[in-house]
């Protein structure tokens, strides 16, 4: 080994303490930085990958059969923009029923409206449908299903009771499409066959176009479409953007936080590895003569306190990069198998880049206090003492000796003045950590939000199943004469019960169904209320919330998919019937992936579906016990055929991995800021070993010792905690936001604004707890230091 080589490690062997803050710091900023590039790049490939090689459709459009023809709708090819068309192909809503049993799906089950698409092949310019398992479907007979839609292999058999003749087909492949642009597929002539007199005449047409990278773009495309064909004519689009967001947004999700986070681990490691590097030439500087008299070069010794930099630093990116890598497993696990290909994971290219980014920040930080222990003369270094000038501080100390406070916390005061640069490098660390506890607990607190508010009619504490045999998928075993399995109680009776029992505040009722919605492919959970329900209504992002017949309040991901607004209408289709309702209001909710549609049960009567609530949500009053009024409850409904639970909503998984990664991140910054503060403590206690010598001769107990080491960073900490909680707070509001959009969502301004008064100032004081815990170890090493050896120090 090289004499340059042995410095370097005995550096590194020798300053544990420095060691330690250097790889801790380059672990927590490199595990976020991977985290937030790699979910960002690895979450959408998958669907990038398929969306390339099966030539996805930027945009699936309904078209109304009687206000266009086929003709027409071919001709739009040429409209400008327009790059590659698949269609028209006859689409319509139908109900099946299965006519075999399996072990995932029995026999008699009437499944959720279908739509389904009348394709000779599966191939084509757009859309090119990947076959899972079977064939395509070539004669009547046959259809093939969208994967992931009805759990049947090839050979179970589907039943149409609605369509003429009540045809049985049977299942001959299972294929994907990239964009979902159908259920399921059949040939021209046997969509030709299903359809009934009463059903209204669709078609579908898929584009891709020049310029869709963005929603604007889209929506200009649409508008272009839209002008090419007779008024009223596209009914409806969905935007290949719309199914993406859909698919990555658990992943999507994290990166604006962990980007955050891998910013200000960064931003700290940069500053804390210069507060390092600068001790250790400080603190060596008559090490650094004696190198230079045995031959070093000036450039030697700038590569040896460099080395001593990247050698921990490189052991916290080896860290950083399996600890990153291994906390990315459970986000993408899902990530990819929908698409057909391998399960996603951070890609190599950034599992390189970001380490090397790393290194170089590193190496960068090193290099302004290396190249300052360059530039030492000889004769100097080898000289100097570590005592600082005599002259520094000393008005501060003599201002603050006339404060009413006892001699060790006067003096404690003062110390920051003696090194006003490392007292400022101390100050911005502990701001860093205090800004990043601020910014975490904002994230807890608006997950917390987001996890209470993220299902539907959770505000009440009681549910009251109803009976019937419809669930959330809307599929329900019917027997031979067509009545479902369970009967629903009679909503009268249930509602007389409700009120008549002591303790119940407030209820209401709501009806489930599954229907076909303008611009929206496949079908769509309608979710029926019936009574007063504003009270257990979702949050409003905007508009207002159902207030009479014909409304409806949908997601902002809803709203984006079908391309509409609030006040605009959505057509709803069910075995022929149809009806308008208009949106009146946009809401937060995640549940059945946010797609759901609210309206009156009102607009499922229109549409000739049972309107009786499957469900009644109950609100106690205040200070009822539930376990008795369950008791009692369920006696009073067991005549009636109603049964009644408590109101226990699921936490969702996703929001329980984003608050122990927020936890652990938080954490890790702070303790990143604490060791810096610890490595400049101890380093300004080296250097004043002597002035701690003469105090301890005077009389200065341990116990002051310690008082005095701990006040002199603690006016430190609590002006950086009050001025990082400010950017904390700026920081939330900057992220989450960006975290709603990643997923398709708007949050609502309630689940931002989670700060108050009393939290803030408790926060505050996050820098005092900082800067006191970090210098907590080496005021006891101050404190325990021998007074002889110390006088003997220079």
């Amino acid at each position: 080994m090289s004499a340059l080589g042995r410095v370097v490690r005995a550096g590194v062997g020798r300053r544990r303490v420095q060691t330690a803050v250097l790889v801790l710091t380059t672990l927590m900023s490199v595990t976020a930085s991977v985290l937030a590039a790699g979910l960002l790049v690895a979450a959408r490939a998958p669907f990038d990958h398929a969306f390339a090689r099966q030539h996805g459709a930027h945009l699936t459009a309904q078209f109304d059969g009687t206000k266009v023809t086929a003709a027409q709708l071919t001709a739009t090819a040429r409209t400008s923009g327009v790059t590659a068309t698949a269609g028209p192909f006859r689409t319509l809503s139908v109900r099946p029923r299965t006519a075999s049993g399996s072990d995932a799906l029995p026999a008699g089950v009437d499944l959720p409206p279908m739509t389904v698409a009348g394709r000779a092949d599966a191939s084509g310019r757009v859309d090119g449908l990947s076959l899972v398992s079977g064939t395509w479907a070539t004669r009547p007979g046959q259809i093939v299903l969208a994967y992931g839609k009805v759990p049947m292999e090839p050979g179970g058999r589907l039943t149409f009771p609605d369509a003429p003749g009540s045809p049985t087909l049977t299942v001959v492949g299972v294929a994907r499409s990239v964009t979902g642009t159908a259920d399921a597929w059949v040939t021209p002539a046997q969509a030709g066959a299903l359809t009934t007199p009463n059903s209204p005449s669709a078609y579908e047409m898929l584009y891709r176009f020049r310029h869709a990278g963005t929603d604007s773009q889209l929506a200009a495309d649409r508008a272009a479409i839209r002008a090419t064909v007779p008024k009223g004519a596209l009914t409806g689009s969905y935007s290949y953007l719309a199914v993406k967001r859909q698919e990555t947004a658990n992943a999507m999700a994290f990166v604006p936080f962990l980007a955050a986070f891998g910013v200000l681990g960064l931003l700290l490691s940069v500053l804390v590895i210069g507060i390092v590097v600068s001790g250790a030439v400080g603190a060596a500087t008559r090490r650094i003569g004696i190198l230079k008299s045995l031959g070093f070069t000036p450039a030697q010794v700038v590569r040896a306190y460099v080395g001593q930099a990247l050698i921990p630093a490189g052991v916290g990116c080896v860290l950083g990069l399996g600890l990153g890598n291994l906390l990315a497993v459970p986000v993408l696990g899902e990530v990819g198998t929908a698409f057909g290909g391998p399960a996603a994971s951070i890609p190599v290219w950034v599992n390189a880049v970001v380490p090397a980014a790393a290194l170089v920040l590193v190496a960068a930080a090193a290099l302004v206090p290396a190249l300052r222990a360059g530039r030492l003369r000889t004769v100097a270094a080898i000289t100097v003492g570590r005592t600082p000038g005599v002259g520094r501080g000393r008005l501060v100390r003599r201002l603050t000796g006339r404060l009413p406070v006892p001699r060790a916390v006067s003096l404690g005061l003062a110390n920051p003045c003696a090194r006003p640069a490392r007292s400022a490098t101390t100050a911005a660390a502990v701001a860093f950590g205090a800004a990043a506890v601020t910014f975490g607990v904002g994230l807890a607190l608006t997950l917390g939000a987001v996890q209470s508010g993220r299902m539907l009619n959770s505000a009440g504490q009681v549910v009251v199943e109803a009976g019937g045999g419809q669930g959330p998928a809307g599929a329900q075993v019917v027997h031979a004469g067509g009545e479902s399995d369970i009967p629903k109680a009679d909503p009268a009776k249930v509602a007389a019960v409700l009120r008549a029992q002591r303790g119940t505040g407030r209820f209401y009722g709501t009806a489930q169904a599954e229907a076909v919605a303008s611009g929206i492919t496949g079908t769509t959970t309608v979710v029926a209320y019936q009574g007063e329900s504003s009270w257990g209504a979702p949050q409003l992002v905007s508009g207002r919330w159902l207030y009479g017949p014909g409304q409806a309040v949908v997601t902002t991901r809803f709203l984006k998919a079908a391309g509409l607004r609030v006040g605009d209408t959505v057509t709803l289709t069910e075995r022929g019937r149809r009806t308008s309702v208009r949106i009146v209001g946009e809401a937060f909710f995640t549940e059945g992936e946010g797609m759901a549609l609210l309206t009156p049960t009102s607009t499922l009567a229109a549409l000739g579906l049972d309107a009786k609530p499957g469900q009644y949500h109950v609100q106690t009053k205040p200070g009822t016990a539930l376990a008795p009024y369950l008791t009692s409850l369920n006696t009073a409904l067991g005549p009636v055929g109603a049964v009644a639970r408590a109101n226990t909503s699921n936490a969702s998984e996703v929001i329980a991995t984003m608050d122990a990664l927020v936890g652990t991140l938080t954490l890790m910054l702070v303790v990143v800021a604490g060791l810096g503060v610890l490595n400049t403590v101890v380093l300004d206690t080296r250097d004043r070993v002597h002035d701690l010598g003469v105090l301890k001769a005077l009389g200065m107990a341990p116990r002051q010792t310690v008082t005095m080491v701990l006040t002199s960073v603690a006016g430190i900490g609590l002006l950086a905690g009050v001025a990082a909680v400010p950017a904390g707070v700026a920081l939330h509001r900057l992220v989450t936001p960006l975290m709603g959009d990643a997923v398709g969502m708007t949050l609502p301004a309630s689940d931002i604004a989670v700060y108050h008064a009393p939290q803030l100032a408790l926060l505050a004081l996050g820098g005092l707890l900082i800067a006191a815990t970090g210098a907590f170890l080496p005021a006891g090493w101050a404190a325990r230091s021998d007074t002889a050896t110390a006088l003997r120090s220079e």
